[in-house]
């Protein structure tokens, strides 16, 4: 067996498992559809991006379309996760999926991928634009403050 890289892997710490991790991740997320997938996603604490999937029984009735919708965003995610920023993400088919080849889903996951990093990075240097830094600040309390009157 050949010595793969493990930048391309996709070990257990790359997946969401736990019914825990998808409820979090349901509960306080940020949405981004596309025409076949929708994206759920939240930064985390952890080093990695992480893929949960969601591709129902109401995309297809057959268990081997499904399973290659799964196939198919399992590795797509595998060679874009050493490019994407530390998050969890939760992939969800629509109903079209179940019609579409795997080189036109291949397409549809890189647009999504793109379109994730970008969000990120838009809401990243939007953050560091709001937050003040502490030389902007001015120590000297401003008159009519609580803090003159001690």
């Amino acid at each position: 067996m050949s010595d793969s890289s493990p930048s391309l892997a996709f070990p257990r710490a790359a997946r969401l498992l736990r019914p825990a991790d998808f409820s979090a991740l349901r509960g306080s997320s940020k949405r981004i559809s596309l025409k076949h997938f929708q994206c759920e996603y939240r930064l985390n604490a952890g080093a990695t991006a992480r893929l949960g999937m969601a591709v129902s029984r109401r995309v297809s009735r057959l268990a081997v379309v499904r399973n290659r919708i799964r196939r198919q965003i399992r590795e797509s995610f595998r060679l874009h996760r050493p490019g994407l920023p530390a998050c969890d993400v939760l992939v969800i088919a629509r109903s079209s999926t179940a019609q579409l080849d795997n080189i036109v889903l291949r397409a549809e996951l890189e647009q999504l991928w793109r379109k994730l990093t970008a969000r990120i990075a838009d809401e990243s240097a939007r953050a560091t634009e709001a937050s003040p830094t502490p030389e902007l600040l001015n120590a000297v309390e401003a008159p009519g403050t609580m803090r003159d009157r001690v």
